[in-house]
């Protein structure tokens, strides 16, 4: 084991992090270009003794105490400002690694300054509530309040689909809140992980108080469920992989943003000149693997095939392929097996007698946007989560049946209803279980300041800064009894 990793051409290091220092192992995995398939970095795993050092080194810096809230704020502002200077270097990692077409690379980068800047304003204001015991017939002269302290370790579990943002919305509270931190990205996308964190400690992030531990799940994420120090688990990811870490942490507390299959609802006093684009942005954005991604839209009958047609069209000027071409609007699958397997459910809803008016075209990890029509509910395209990019339109008569359709399913992260009728999406918003339900929105529309989790398979716990420090942090009731 040595104390200085190698680099790659973007200069980021292909080691892990320990106590500010980039560290290289014996055992290494691959980093491939998505869309090309050549090898772009060769980054060293953290072994089981790795993984426990790391841990008991930021249970230590937990234990001492993390800097006051305005000096950890200003660490995340300064990260967003030092984010915004290096964003083609950051950009240029991501379409690499993760396969992003550039402008998704760059509304990666947006969305992680405002992440950033949400926390450092939360680190300050971070407080409980009065008590009111006033309440209480003989307690009316105590005087009560909440105040919150960190839970000390909190491990990230990252996925590759949104490599930077969706791991600053579990470092960047942690942090603000006062934790320890220790990072496992995905094995697939290790590089935004490591760049992100030379950044942060550039940034004046304590250097015992961050580690970034690389791996597969299989190895390092076990070991690091079996580190008892780990107060706290913030994971996105499969539900498949979500139970393991919900069994393993026992009555240790975790966040969890789990699997979907997301739903859109369109009735037909929409407008349809809104609502189509944000449809086939919300269905096609990195190559549909965002888990609130439009799998399943529902379409009022009368305007079905008017939605068919305008959604091929919209899908005709998202050509998918070298996400470094600034004509194409759709990258790579994070691997060509992912492709294949896409392939093969179109293959399956095809035989099922499904119609697939457009796309479905695989060359390598590239699969060409698709849309389909009667699509059965026992093809995999309809019935399990999809992380391509295609929708399945389905006509509904009666709008009862489309919202008991969209609740038909073990997950309940994100729905969409586009609709002028103000009785029909109240309605929706009472009957639809899942954690967010947008109102002429689709149900891939997210803002990072607003509370995101799901119900149901799709996890519990909140993300947004505002939220996950509450989550990150135990609350301690003081009474004073005069």
């Amino acid at each position: 084991m040595t104390s200085t990793a190698s680099t790659n051409e973007w200069g980021v290091p292909e080691g892990c992090l320990i106590n500010g220092k980039w560290v290289e192992t014996a055992q290494q995995f691959t980093v491939l270009d998505k869309f090309s398939g050549a090898v772009i970095a060769q980054v060293h795993a953290a072994d089981q003794a790795l993984v426990a050092t790391a841990v008991r080194s930021l249970r230590q810096a937990a234990d001492n105490g993390a800097p006051a809230p305005h000096e950890r704020a200003q660490v995340l502002r300064r990260a967003a400002a030092r984010l915004d200077a290096q964003r083609e270097r950051l950009a240029s990692v991501m379409v690499a690694e993760a396969g992003f077409v550039t402008s998704d690379a760059h509304g990666e980068i947006d969305r992680a300054i405002i992440t950033l800047n949400l926390s450092a304003e939360e680190a300050t204001r971070l407080v409980g509530d009065m008590v009111p015991f006033a309440a209480s017939p003989g307690a009316h002269n105590r005087v009560g309040f909440t105040v919150r302290y960190p839970v000390g370790v909190v491990c990230a579990i990252t996925p590759f689909n949104s490599p930077l943002n969706t791991v600053l919305h579990k470092v960047a509270p942690a942090w603000g809140a006062g934790n320890a931190v220790v990072l496992k990205p995905s094995a697939y996308t290790p590089l935004t992980s490591a760049l992100l964190a030379q950044i942060l400690l550039e940034s004046g992030m304590p250097p015992e108080f961050l580690s970034v531990l690389q791996g597969e799940g299989d190895t390092v994420g076990t070991w690091l469920l079996n580190e008892e120090a780990i107060a706290f688990y913030t994971f996105t990811g499969s539900t498949r992989v979500g139970r393991i870490i919900q069994a393993a942490a026992g009555l240790r507390r975790t966040q969890m943003e789990l699997g979907s299959i997301a739903s859109t609802l369109l009735c037909a006093d929409a407008d349809l000149d809104s609502a189509i684009p944000k449809i086939a942005n919300a269905t096609f954005r990195k190559a549909g693997q965002v888990c609130t991604s439009v799998q399943r839209l529902y379409v009022e009958r009368s305007i079905l095939d008017a939605v068919a047609e305008r959604l091929v069209k919209a899908a005709a000027t998202l050509p998918a392929g070298d996400p470094r071409d600034p004509a194409v609007r759709v990258g790579p699958l994070i691997t060509e097996d992912a492709a294949v397997r896409t392939e093969r459910r179109l293959a399956q809803a095809r035989q099922l007698g499904a119609n697939i008016l457009c796309g479905g075209e695989r060359q390598r990890s590239v699969i060409q946007p698709a849309v389909l029509v009667n699509v059965p509910d026992e093809s995999n395209a309809w019935c399990q989560e999809a992380f391509a990019p295609l929708v399945a339109l389905r006509p509904f008569d009666s709008f009862d049946e489309a919202l008991a359709g969209a609740n038909a399913t073990p997950y309940g992260l994100s729905a969409g209803i586009f609709s002028r009728d103000i009785n029909r999406c109240m309605k929706a918003a009472r009957t639809l279980r899942f954690g967010t339900v947008r109102i002429n929105e689709t149900s891939s529309a997210r803002s990072d300041i607003m509370p995101f989790g799901g119900v149901k398979d799709s996890g519990f716990g909140k993300e947004g800064p505002w939220h996950a420090m509450r989550e990150m942090t135990e609350e301690r009731l003081i009474v004073i009894n005069p």
